[in-house]
């Protein structure tokens, strides 16, 4: 199982607003990008969501920037995951919406996934079950790797949800220090 780059900054950004010494005082994406040596453009659409999602506040103006919206505490990371990640398409049998073969574009997926209304559910059960099932492979019908896919997947996301922020920043002073070190 492998995370997105966009699910790596995104907690990095959490982090980062989580050690701040002042919680309420405001940062801002390009702190945040230089701190972790990332593109700015690439994390204010990760800062973006976040704050659609409820997990910063954004205040705009002169003296705008970011905060958390939450206590580390009640940001749970496999929630968060399961929110920001655009798919858990282990293999080609999991997919669940038409290949971009049949005209989809890549963004409107994108898009799709990234919605805030996205259910908190890893897969549809029912699509890797699924004799009927699109799939470029010719045994998907009678596989059985893809239920043991699906309770891999589901381990590492169990996992993930019995840890929030809190629990990766109790050691907030190393972090504070080699975050300022920019």
């Amino acid at each position: 199982m492998r995370l997105t780059n966009y699910s790596d900054y995104a907690l990095r950004s959490l982090i980062y607003l989580a050690v701040k010494p002042e919680p309420q005082t405001l940062a801002n994406i390009s702190d945040i990008a230089r701190s972790y040596n990332i593109s700015k453009s690439h994390l204010t659409k990760i800062i973006h969501q976040l704050g659609q999602l409820g997990y910063i506040d954004s205040v705009r103006g002169k003296n705008g920037g970011i905060r958390l919206a939450r206590a580390p505490k009640d940001i749970n990371l496999g929630v968060l995951i399961k929110q920001i990640e655009p798919d858990f398409n282990l293999v080609e049998c999991f997919v669940t919406q038409p290949s971009n073969s049949a005209g989809i574009n890549d963004d409107d997926n994108y898009k799709e996934a990234k919605s805030p209304r996205l259910p908190l559910t890893l897969i549809d059960e029912l699509a890797i079950t699924d004799s009927n099932a699109q799939s470029g492979c010719v045994i998907s019908p009678v596989c059985q790797l893809k239920g043991i896919f699906f309770e891999a997947i589901t381990a590492f996301i169990n996992v993930l949800e019995g840890y929030t922020l809190a629990d990766i920043i109790n050691n907030e002073a190393e972090l504070v220090g080699l975050l300022s070190q920019t």
